[in-house]
C-alpha cells in the first residue's frame, strides 16, 4: 500500500509517485554592493546623502515597517505556491533586516522559517539533492525555534516546527536510529504542544493528517482518520473566514486541506477519483497558480481516469 507521503509533513517516505504529495505540505547590504559595483558615484551621493541627512530622515515607523514586512510576506506565499525556490530563498533574505523588531520578532522568524520550509517542499518535486534539504529544514526548524521562544503563546511556529522535525527524520536524508529518534521526539513534542494549546488549529489538523494516514488503525490512524482530519481543518477554516487577524498571523490552509484531500482520495485504497478531482478544481479555484496541484496533481487524477476507463 503507498505510503501517504508527508505533505509538508511529519511522518512518512517520499517517494517519486506521487512527486510533492509533500506539499500538501534582496536585502539592503545586497543592494549596496550593487550599487557600489554598477554606479560608485550614484552610491558615494547616496552615502553622503545619509550622512548629512537629519537624525531620523531615514528612520522607518512602526506602521511602515509592518507594512514592508506584510508584503515580503505575501511574496513569500505567492512563490510557495508557484514552487519558485529561488525566490523563497531571496524573500527568507529580505526579511532579515526585519528580525530585531521587538514587537514583530516571531512573526518575522516565522515567516523566514516558512519561507525555508516550503522552498525544501517544493524541493521535492524537482528532485533536489537531499542534502540540500536537510539544510533547509535544519535551518527552517532553528527559525521556528526562535519564533516560538520569541513568543510562547504562538502555536503556529510549534506546528511548522514539528513538521520540520518530522521530514528531517523520515524524509530528507539517511539517518542512523539514535538521530532519527531524537527528530521523532522533537517531532512529537512540538505536536503535543501545539495540540494542547489549541487542538482546532485547521493548520494543525493539516499537519496531523500524514501523520494517521501512516500510522494503523488499530493504533489509532488510518487513512479514514487522516481525511477526517482535513475535512475538519476545512470546517475550522472556513468557519473562521470572516473573523478579523493580523496580517502577519499564519491564516494559510484552505487550499492545503483541499489538496491533501484530493491527494488521500487519489491514494486511498478505495479511490474517489471524482472526489479527488472535486477537491483539486476547489484548491485552483482559491490559488489558481498553485504549480503542483495544477501540473502534478491533477495530471495524477486524469491519468488514474484514464486507466480506469481504459483508455490510457
Amino acid at each position: 500500500m503507498r505510503r501517504h507521503a508527508l505533505h509538508n509533513h511529519v511522518s512518512g517516505t517520499v517517494t517519486a509517485s506521487f512527486a510533492l504529495s509533500l506539499t500538501f505540505y534582496l536585502s539592503a547590504s545586497y543592494i549596496c554592493r550593487m550599487s557600489r559595483k554598477s554606479h560608485p558615484g550614484v552610491f558615494l551621493m547616496t552615502v553622503a546623502a545619509a550622512l548629512l541627512a537629519p537624525t531620523g530622515t531615514f528612520a522607518s515607523s512602526p506602521d511602515s515597517e509592518r507594512e514592508a514586512i506584510t508584503k515580503i510576506v505575501m511574496r513569500i506565499q505567492k512563490a510557495d505556491y508557484a514552487g519558485d525556490r529561488a525566490a523563497l530563498q531571496h524573500l527568507h533574505e529580505e526579511l532579515t533586516p526585519f528580525m530585531e523588531s521587538k514587537e514583530l520578532r516571531s512573526r518575522v522568524l516565522y515567516w523566514r522559517g516558512f519561507a525555508l520550509w516550503r522552498k525544501a517542499i517544493n524541493g521535492f518535486n524537482d528532485n533536489v539533492d537531499k542534502k540540500e534539504l536537510q539544510e533547509d529544514l535544519q535551518q527552517a526548524a532553528e527559525e521556528f525555534e526562535k519564533s516560538a521562544s520569541a513568543d510562547p503563546a504562538f502555536v503556529d511556529a510549534k506546528i511548522a516546527l514539528g513538521s520540520c522535525y518530522g521530514i528531517l527524520a523520515y524524509s530528507a536524508n539517511k539517518k542512523d536510529a539514535a538521530e532519527q529518534q531524537a527528530l521523532i521526539a522533537k517531532s512529537r513534542q512540538a505536536i503535543t504542544d501545539a495540540k494542547a494549546a489549541a487542538p482546532d488549529n485547521p493548520r494543525l489538523l493539516w499537519v496531523l493528517g500524514p501523520v494517521y494516514w501512516n500510522i494503523p488503525v488499530e493504533r489509532g490512524g488510518g487513512q479514514a482518520k487522516a481525511m477526517e482530519s482535513y475535512e475538519k481543518g476545512l470546517e475550522t477554516i472556513r468557519s473562521r473566514k470572516n473573523s478579523s487577524s493580523d496580517a502577519l498571523d499564519p491564516a494559510w490552509g484552505e487550499p492545503e486541506l483541499l489538496m491533501s484531500l484530493a491527494w488521500s482520495n487519489l491514494n486511498c485504497t478505495a479511490p474517489d477519483l471524482k472526489a479527488a478531482e472535486q477537491n483539486a478544481q476547489s484548491a485552483l479555484a482559491l490559488v489558481p497558480y498553485w504549480r503542483y496541484v495544477r501540473d502534478i496533481l491533477m495530471q495524477q487524477i486524469r491519468d488514474a481516469k484514464a486507466k480506469q476507463n481504459g483508455t490510457s
